[in-house]
């Protein structure tokens, strides 16, 4: 019962590794505050996670939009009086030459990726400081840590992840708040199908060319998460985490 009498918000939590780490953290005593622009995806993890013994509510929420960060915050502390951890999950994956991304394109996956964890934490943190503890995990990905064909749009927002999650854990340390970013490689999703249709392959055939010669799975990010959630990682703030077979090693 790592979590137990912490409040955790994951964003994205409908689908993937949202939904396995709300599972997760159901399991370790956590009350939970599930979102997603996919109604129908988080009604059920709520469902799911109550099944497994824990307090939670769902909202419709569109990471990109302030107004909707700010009803969030709301509807968390009205519900269960204060926020201890932010996952800031939710994401979208596009792969394109970059000559040929539209700029509508390019501003659409900003705003999700980048924007919405910005406002994520810039809406959260002021819950956080007021108890002066909190746990903030940003996911990133290996594209923010080594170059790709066709990454420049997405390898751009995780990478702007990465260094936002080291620049505000330095601004907050003193407050006792933690932030560190996460880095899958590929992971069991609908990103990883996508990824792999993208170069003509199989999610597996790309998993076979990792190190450990698999792809990752979802209750793999989720456990890593849930360390940094946790006290366990009480010490460790500013930090990158691959969750990726060893295919960053050699970077």
């Amino acid at each position: 019962m790592r979590l137990q009498h912490k409040v955790a918000l994951i964003t994205g939590a409908g689908t993937g590794i949202g939904k396995e780490t709300a599972h997760l953290f159901a399991k370790e005593g956590a009350k939970l505050i599930l979102t997603d622009v996919n109604v129908e995806g988080i009604e059920e993890t709520e469902k799911e996670v109550k099944e497994l013994g824990a307090e939670a509510i769902s909202i419709k929420h569109d990471v990109s939009k302030e107004e909707d960060w700010q009803d969030v915050v709301k509807k968390s502390v009205d519900q269960f009086g204060t926020i201890d951890v932010l996952f800031n999950n939710a994401g979208i994956y596009i792969i394109k030459p970059v000559t040929e991304i539209e700029l509508d394109t390019w501003n659409k996956l900003m705003n999700i990726n980048v924007t919405g964890t910005f406002l994520g934490m810039k809406h959260v943190l002021p819950v956080m400081q007021k108890q002066k503890s909190g746990s903030i995990i940003n996911a990133s990905s290996v594209a923010g840590l080594g170059g790709a064909p066709g990454h420049a749009l997405y390898g751009a927002s995780k990478g702007a992840v990465r260094i936002m999650s080291k620049d505000v854990a330095m601004e907050v340390a003193k407050d006792q708040i933690r932030v560190n970013s996460i880095h899958p490689g590929y992971i069991d999703t609908q990103m990883a199908d996508y990824g792999a249709e993208q170069q003509g392959k199989t999610a597996d055939e790309v998993g076979n060319t990792y190190p450990l010669g698999r792809l990752g799975k979802r209750a793999e990010v989720a456990k890593t998460v849930l360390f940094l959630a946790s006290d366990d990682s009480s010490y460790t703030t500013g930090a990158e985490f691959p969750i990726d077979g060893g295919s960053t090693s050699s970077l």
